[in-house]
């Protein structure tokens, strides 16, 4: 994309209530829900918090220590090569490539009995 695609885009308006339906009829989760969540609500929109963040699950199944004590939020790739390290994986940072990927580290942790859901 170029700057002036982005800049000549339309807000998200016209949208603004088909997608806060999606917020209110769905759990859901990001790596880093502080940021991601916090972007859309910064816009007005409401999202239930009712399903626990990948970052943080996955801050606990990685333990990757600071060098202070405790343990670190792992970037999306160092937790990446912790759950898959046989693979030559490199993150994009482009939303459906993380979204693919962050997907699939969940669906480890939650097979490894890490990532719970409560019903």
């Amino acid at each position: 994309m170029k700057f002036e695609e982005i800049q000549n885009a339309p807000n998200l308006d016209h949208l603004r209530k088909d997608i806060q339906e999606i917020f209110d009829h769905y759990s859901l989760t990001a790596y880093n829900t502080y940021f991601d969540f916090g972007f859309m609500e910064s816009r007005g929109f409401s999202i239930k918090k009712d399903i626990p963040d990948i970052m943080a699950v996955a801050k606990e199944a990685c333990k990757i220590v600071y060098s202070k004590g405790g343990y670190k939020n792992p970037k999306m790739q160092e937790a990446w090569d912790i759950f898959f390290p046989k693979t030559n994986y490199r993150e994009k940072h482009r939303a459906v490539d993380d979204a693919i990927h962050e997907a699939e580290m969940l669906f480890e942790m939650y097979k490894r009995g890490e990532y719970k859901i409560e019903p």
